[in-house]
């Protein structure tokens, strides 16, 4: 399996970690592969927004209002 480096928010981190604790994954690793499948299978599905969308402040689910970057 390709190994990929990334760089995340520190609040994403808190609530991978805090997923870990509690049991919902067994580590990190599977954790970020999981959320990250998901995330991409979600995204097929709806589909990118268009720039109509995002001129009239509709946020992508799950940023919580941020606007990091990341880095793949």
């Amino acid at each position: 399996m390709p190994k990929v480096e990334i760089t995340v928010p520190e609040h994403l981190e808190m609530q991978i970690a805090q997923m870990v604790e509690q049991g919902e994954f067994v580590n990190r690793e599977e954790a970020i592969e999981d959320l990250l499948s998901t995330g991409l299978k979600a995204y097929k599905t709806s589909g990118p927004m268009d720039d109509e969308d995002r001129d009239a402040g509709i946020e992508d689910e799950g940023m919580m209002g941020h606007e990091d970057e990341y880095v793949f």
